[in-house]
């Protein structure tokens, strides 16, 4: 069994991963409607998910983020590409029903003062606001690669970015923490 996940693989099949989309003519592995959950997926199979050009055509993030949870073991490493809310693509692909910045997913980890509406934890490992490749592109992706919330608050609509790819790493609780948790009810 693949340990691999490639989730709306769409044409970008991967040989060493289960593949799965909605459209059956691109021959996925699994052929589902990733907006019906459960996902027909095992609970902590996959050490690696690469959710590529897909999230955004997705009607619940936040339930799509827990059953990314859901089916990775602990440690596992989840890659996503979300176009950036900045970018004309973003609202001209008229099946995009969400738009990302910067912190969009530390909603997921931790770092955000609303990270209650999930239980589901992530580490960031990477988070990279990308820019077409131009000169110009170059000196405007360090600058808001390094200070992303000044970028997005003034620069964004100036110097539109093109996407955002987010590395993340499933955190789940140890059976050791679990099982010492200490009932308060």
């Amino acid at each position: 069994m693949h340990r691999k996940l490639n989730l709306g693989s769409g044409k970008k099949r991967m040989a060493d991963a289960v593949n799965v989309d909605l459209v059956p003519d691109t021959a996925p592995d699994v052929v589902h409607n990733l907006n019906i959950r459960p996902w027909p997926l095992p609970d902590g199979q996959f050490t690696h998910v690469f959710a590529h050009d897909v999230i955004e055509h997705l009607d619940d993030i936040v339930a799509t983020m827990e059953e990314i949870h859901r089916v990775c073991e602990a440690g596992a490493v989840v890659e996503i590409t979300v176009p950036h809310y900045s970018s004309g693509n973003a609202f001209t692909d008229p099946t995009h029903r969400h738009y990302f910045g910067r912190f969009s997913f530390s909603y997921f980890t931790g770092e955000h003062q609303f990270d209650f509406y999930s239980n589901a934890r992530f580490k960031a490992r990477v988070t990279n606001i990308v820019f077409q490749p131009t000169m110009v592109n170059k000196l405007v992706w360090r600058m808001a690669n390094r200070w992303p919330e000044q970028y997005e608050r003034r620069w964004a609509w100036i110097f539109p970015a093109w996407f955002l790819f987010a590395e993340l790493e499933v955190v789940k609780p140890s059976l050791i923490q679990a099982s010492t948790a200490v009932d308060v009810a």
